[in-house]
């Protein structure tokens, strides 16, 4: 009786049975890859397109003057004039907006991942947030108005616009913190416990630094959306052509206000002034984006 062979069978061959579901997956991945590929390409149009325009409308007139000077005197057929007050209010009204919203924003999305998760409590701040991220910029501008300038007394100020915009931050900042709380590896919290730092300790020194550059991330993004806005600023600010650097009094002027004022005067100079206004707010809003990359990057932990 023959022994039996030992020799290993020949592979299958390149169109056989075996190696058609092989050829099959290379195909569908590949197409899956050209669709993305594809929707990114259709998603950078619109994006490329409003830059290409902002730039190319907004260079004529970027110039020292207008960062020297505001519109007080100057009409719209007139040429010069800047947008130096309205860029010292947007700076102004945003900073404030940050320093109310943040605190407010991280300190409810602490609670919501770290003390009241699954709470009653929590589930009913959870839902008045997705309201309130879903409220029209408009809305906030007239609660505002009808509160603090009806109500109370005081009049047209920065401080007002910064209240309306905080309205607008807050739930975005507390959503993305939330999410990026929610992402730091739950053994750093039980390691921590288990060297028996109390808990505000391990928020404070251990998940709050970890999620930092996410939520700066958020942060940034919610810088961004609350610098554009024009509604709640015209309810709130009003719009004035003359420096105002005191955000507590009197109207104050906004780069989104400028645009909107110069841009509905049909003169041509203020048309070029509105384009130079609308690329100098996309300039701060990625030099500040610039920023918190750069900061996320010096404060994130090590081995991250």
């Amino acid at each position: 009786m023959t022994a039996p062979s030992l020799a290993k069978a020949p592979p299958p061959a390149r169109g056989s049975a075996l190696g058609a579901p092989s050829a099959r997956r290379k195909i569908t991945d590949r197409a899956v890859q050209g669709l993305v590929y594809l929707a990114f390409a259709l998603a950078m149009i619109p994006l490329v397109s409003v830059l290409w325009t902002v730039v190319g409308h907004g260079l004529s007139r970027l110039d020292p003057t207008f960062f020297q000077f505001s519109m007080n005197g100057v009409g719209g057929k007139d040429a010069g004039g800047g947008a130096y007050h309205a860029i010292i209010g947007t700076l102004e009204q945003v900073a404030i907006t940050t320093v109310i919203a943040v605190p407010i924003a991280v300190l409810t999305a602490v609670y919501l991942v770290e003390y009241g998760a699954g709470s009653r409590l929590a589930r009913t701040i959870s839902f008045f947030v997705d309201v309130m991220t879903g409220i029209p910029s408009i809305v906030a501008g007239l609660f505002v108005l009808a509160l603090w300038l009806l109500a109370v007394g005081f009049g047209f100020s920065g401080f007002a616009g910064a209240l309306a915009l905080t309205i607008l931050m807050i739930p975005t900042v507390v959503r993305a913190t939330e999410e990026m709380l929610k992402l730091v590896p739950s053994d750093l919290r039980e390691a921590s416990y288990a060297l028996g730092v109390p808990r505000w300790r391990t928020i404070c020194f251990v998940v709050l630094p970890t999620a930092l550059p996410g939520v700066l991330t958020g942060v940034m993004l919610a810088v961004a959306r609350v610098m554009g806005e024009t509604a709640p600023l015209l309810l709130t600010i009003f719009v004035t052509k003359a420096i105002n650097t005191n955000p507590f009094d009197g109207p104050q002027a906004s780069l989104p206000t400028f645009i909107w004022d110069q841009a509905a005067d049909p003169n041509q100079n203020s048309i070029d002034r509105a384009w130079t206004g609308a690329l100098v707010l996309i300039g701060i809003i990625m030099l500040f984006n610039l920023a918190a990359r750069l900061v996320a990057r010096r404060f994130k932990p090590a081995g991250r």
